[in-house]
């Protein structure tokens, strides 16, 4: 459908709870779904949530595809998750190199639970609930802040650790927008 803007880190939208959705399986919500894969295979995303297009909603979609911005990483199915509920399942977490659509350019080394199970709606209602570990927890821990208005920079324990792509990786080909 489109390709749409992807709103910044300062955004005050960016920064709040995004609202739950009670209606499955409408145009508006499949149109939106097409306009959010549309714009995170535009800029080579791993994941893209309904708030980073400017829509307050507990909407996120991630994988699908190998994305080269993480191409060590395992490819993660094509997921739709609405009102998404995570519970870790271990206390263990791993810190790893993540980037944003809406912080462009940059990369932190976050810390993030290594097993979890999450639980939500696709985009028909039907019930989604799985038990997953690695970069596919990651990926979900790092879409659903963003609809509790939690950006990763956030998440930094080490902020010598936070920084521009080129500069972290110097020579490094490393995607970004």
């Amino acid at each position: 459908m489109a390709v749409r803007p992807v709103l910044k880190m300062g955004e005050p939208l960016l920064l709040q709870m995004a609202q739950p959705i009670e209606r499955f399986d409408t145009p508006e919500l499949h149109e939106l779904i097409t306009d959010m894969l549309d714009t995170m295979r535009a800029h080579n995303g791993a994941g893209i949530a309904a708030p980073q297009i400017g829509q307050s909603l507990q909407l996120v979609i991630f994988g699908g595809f190998k994305s080269p911005r993480y191409p060590e990483a395992e490819e993660i199915p094509f997921t739709v998750l609405i009102n998404p509920v995570l519970t870790q399942l271990a206390d263990e977490q791993e810190e790893g190199w993540e980037g944003c659509l809406s912080v462009p350019g940059m990369r932190g080394m976050v810390p993030r639970y290594t097993q979890l199970r999450y639980q939500g709606r696709d985009q028909f209602g039907n019930a989604i609930d799985r038990t997953v570990t690695g970069f596919h927890a990651r990926v979900v821990q790092h879409e659903v802040d963003h609809l509790l208005g939690i950006l990763y920079p956030m998440r930094i324990r080490d902020l010598r650790q936070f920084g521009f792509i080129e500069t972290l990786f110097p020579g490094q080909e490393v995607h970004d927008d």
